[in-house]
C-alpha cells in the first residue's frame, strides 16, 4: 500500500478511536485534569500519534495498545469512585496554601510552589491583597480556590434582605438553524403548537426564524435571518 495511503487511513483509524475512547473515559479527563487524567491523556496523545504516523510499527499493534491503555484507565476511574484511599492516590487530593489568612508555607514547599505564582493565582481572581485571603486551595487539578474574609466578600441580595424573584428556568433551546428543536421541547412539556402561538403574536413563521429560546425567566428570544441592521459592524 502507498505510504500516503496507508498513513491517511491510519490518521482516520487514530482520529475514530481516540473520539471513541474520549466518550467512554468521560468528560472530565478533558476539563479538570488530575494526575491520572494527565497520564492518560498524555500517553493516549502519544499512542494515537504512532497509530497515525509511525508507518514503521504496524498498525494492530498500534490499537491494541491503544485500547489496552485506554481500558487500563477506565478501571482506573471506575475503580477510584468505589475508593477514597485510590482514589487519593491515583487523583491527588486538595492542598491548603492559606488558612485563616496565613500563608503554609510547608504546602508551599511539598507542591514546589512559589510565592510568585501563589501572587499571582490570586490576581488571576482580581485579588491584589493578600491580606483578604482568609483561606486558599490548590484543588487537585491545579486550580486555586479562595474564600475571602467576611469584610471582603460580595453583598448578596440575601445580605440586603432583598426578595428574590420566582425559581429560575433552565434555558430550553427551541429552534436551531430555523428548525424545532422536537425532543428539547417534549422534555420541557412544550410542543409544536405552543411554538406556533409564540411565533404568531410576534406576527413570524419558521421560515423567518434562524434560533429560538426560551430564556431563564421564561421569556423566548427570536433571532431572525433579516436582522435588519442598516449599518452592521464588521471587525476588520
Amino acid at each position: 500500500m502507498n505510504t500516503t495511503v496507508e498513513t491517511i487511513i491510519r490518521s482516520i483509524a487514530a482520529f475514530v478511536l481516540i473520539m471513541i475512547i474520549a466518550r467512554i473515559i468521560g468528560k472530565q479527563t478533558l476539563t479538570q485534569l488530575t494526575y491520572h487524567d494527565f497520564v492518560t491523556t498524555i500517553t493516549l496523545g502519544a499512542i494515537t500519534a504512532n497509530l497515525a504516523f509511525n508507518t514503521d510499527l504496524k498498525s494492530w499493534n498500534q490499537i491494541a495498545a491503544l485500547l489496552t491503555f485506554s481500558g487500563i484507565a477506565f478501571l482506573i476511574a471506575i475503580v477510584s469512585l468505589r475508593s477514597r484511599h485510590l482514589r487519593k492516590w491515583v487523583s491527588g487530593k486538595p492542598t491548603i496554601m492559606i488558612e485563616d489568612g496565613k500563608i503554609l508555607e510547608h504546602n508551599l514547599r511539598k507542591l514546589r510552589f512559589t510565592l510568585d505564582t501563589l501572587n499571582q493565582e490570586l490576581r488571576e481572581k482580581d485579588i491584589f491583597d493578600i491580606n483578604q485571603v482568609e483561606y486558599a486551595v490548590l484543588e487537585m487539578n491545579g486550580k486555586l480556590s479562595v474564600l475571602k474574609k467576611p469584610q471582603f466578600r460580595q453583598v448578596t441580595k440575601k445580605d440586603l434582605a432583598i426578595k428574590t424573584p420566582a425559581a429560575s428556568h433552565f434555558p430550553v433551546e427551541l429552534i436551531m438553524d430555523g428548525k424545532p428543536a422536537i425532543t428539547n421541547m417534549e422534555n420541557s412539556g412544550l410542543g409544536m403548537e405552543w411554538l406556533n402561538k409564540q411565533m404568531r403574536r410576534r406576527g413570524l413563521t419558521l421560515d423567518d426564524v434562524c434560533y429560538a429560546v426560551r430564556g431563564t425567566d421564561g421569556s423566548v428570544y427570536f433571532d431572525l435571518y433579516h436582522d435588519q441592521l442598516k449599518h452592521p459592524i464588521n471587525i476588520e
